[in-house]
C-alpha cells in the first residue's frame, strides 16, 4: 500500500484498496451489463409506425425502474470491490452467486415491475405479466413471491460479502471510521433482506389463504409490493442514525487525541 498521504479515498473517506479492476469484478460488471440488455425497451421488432413507437415508449418507465433496481445492487458490489479488493475463494463464490441471481432475476423483475406500474396507472402502461381470469390473486402472489426471492437473495449476497470483509478488518487494515461505515453497509443490506422476507411471507400467506378469503380481504392483494415502499422510510432513518453515530465517534476520537 502506498504511503498514508498518497492513499486514494472515496467521498466518504474510505480507503480504496481495490484500485485495480480484477477479473472477478470485470465478470460481475459484464453480467450486469448483459442483464440490462435484456431490459431493452423494444421486446420484439423495432417499431415501424408512430403508433408502434408510442406503444414501445410506454415501456420506458418499466425499463427505468428495473434499471434503478439493478444499478442499486451493482453499485453496492462495485463499492465493496473498490473498498476492499478481496478476491479469495469466498468472495469469488459470493460474487458468482450474485451473478447467478441477477441472470435469473432479470425477467421476473421486468414482468413484476410492469404489472405493478400497470396497476398504479390504471392500465395505461403495458402489463407484461398475464394473469388467468379464474385465479388472478394467486397469479399476482406468485409474481410477488418470485420478486421477493430475487430481491432478498441479491441483498443477502451483498450482506455476506460485506460481513466477510468485516471479518478481515484487521488483515486489510480498516480504521474505526471504515469499520463503522462497513457496519452501516451491512445494516443496509440486512434491512432489505428483512423487508423482502416480510413481503415474501405476506405473499405466501395470501397465496395459501386465497380460496378461503372473503372478497373484501382480496383488496389487500398488493400489500407485498407496498412493503418495498417502506424502504423509503427505513433507509433515510437508518442512514441518519448511523451518520450521527459516526460523527459522534469522530468527535470522541478527536477529543481523546487532544487530551493525549
Amino acid at each position: 500500500m502506498p504511503a498514508n498521504d498518497q492513499v486514494i479515498r472515496d467521498a466518504a473517506g474510505f480507503r480504496l484498496r481495490g484500485a485495480q479492476v480484477t477479473r472477478l469484478e470485470t465478470f460481475v460488471d459484464a453480467a450486469f451489463a448483459f442483464s440490462l440488455t435484456l431490459l431493452v425497451i423494444f421486446t420484439n421488432d423495432l417499431p415501424q409506425t408512430a403508433e408502434e413507437l408510442r406503444e414501445a415508449l410506454k415501456r420506458v418507465p418499466t425499463f427505468v425502474a428495473c434499471f434503478a433496481v439493478l444499478m442499486m445492487f451493482w453499485a453496492a458490489h462495485n463499492r465493496w470491490s473498490r473498498r476492499f479488493g478481496l478476491e479469495d475463494a469466498k468472495s469469488t463464490l459470493l460474487s458468482l452467486a450474485l451473478v447467478l441471481v441477477v441472470m435469473v432475476y432479470v425477467y421476473p423483475l421486468r414482468m413484476v415491475t410492469s404489472s405493478f406500474l400497470s396497476l398504479v396507472t390504471g392500465g395505461w402502461l403495458p402489463n407484461e405479466l398475464g394473469f388467468s381470469q379464474s385465479d388472478v390473486m394467486r397469479d399476482l402472489q406468485t409474481a410477488f413471491i418470485v420478486y421477493s426471492l430475487g430481491f432478498g437473495l441479491l441483498a443477502w449476497t451483498l450482506w455476506r460479502l460485506n460481513a466477510h470483509a468485516l471479518r478481515h478488518a484487521d488483515a486489510i487494515g480498516l480504521d474505526g471510521n471504515e469499520r463503522h461505515q462497513l457496519q452501516t453497509e451491512i445494516g443496509v443490506q440486512a434491512i432489505m433482506v428483512v423487508v423482502s422476507l416480510v413481503a415474501l411471507a405476506m405473499a405466501l400467506a395470501l397465496y395459501w389463504f386465497d380460496p378461503r378469503m372473503p372478497g373484501m380481504m382480496r383488496l389487500f392483494g398488493g400489500l407485498p409490493m407496498w412493503c418495498y415502499a417502506t424502504l423509503g422510510f427505513w433507509m433515510p432513518w437508518y442512514h441518519w442514525r448511523r451518520e450521527r453515530a459516526r460523527l459522534q465517534q469522530l468527535r470522541d476520537e478527536a477529543d481523546a487525541g487532544g487530551a493525549a
